[in-house]
């Protein structure tokens, strides 16, 4: 019998796949193809799924997911958010630390899940930005 929550394939497992409209579905599938294959010294390992709305890097330690809603947080004047390499990130702290942060004022919502690891590095948002700015435009 496997113990629960011991491998490192669990996070990437757990990985809720978005259902996004089908424009927004079309730019995630354009910015799956251009994802890099390494971010943060980090190789790629996509979830289980298979999804093109999904991807991961270093098993779990860092998930983006394509097509998700806008978050509620959006709305509050207090939020925090950080531009990394042309492309604004949201931030939102989660209870067990890790930080999520969800691109803002595009065509489809991109949420990159980072571990706690790397909640003082942004360095994983900016490898991400050049892909974003290619494949889903601004909403402007």
């Amino acid at each position: 019998m496997a113990a629960a929550g011991c491998s490192s394939g669990d996070a990437s497992a757990s990985v809720t796949v978005p259902t996004p409209s089908p424009e927004a579905a079309a730019y995630c599938r354009a910015l799956h193809k251009e994802l890099p294959s390494a971010v943060a010294g980090q190789e790629r390992s996509d979830p289980g799924s298979g999804s093109d709305l999904t991807a991961g890097w270093g098993d779990g330690k860092i998930v983006l997911r394509c097509g998700v809603p806008r978050p509620a947080k959006m709305d509050d004047a207090q939020s925090k958010a950080i531009d990394a390499n042309g492309v604004n990130w949201m931030l939102e702290q989660q209870d067990d630390g890790r930080p999520r942060f969800t691109t803002t004022l595009r065509k489809a919502y991109v949420e990159v899940t980072l571990s706690a690891a790397y909640a003082h590095d942004a360095s994983p948002l900016a490898a991400f930005a050049p892909a974003v700015r290619k494949t889903v435009p601004g909403s402007l």
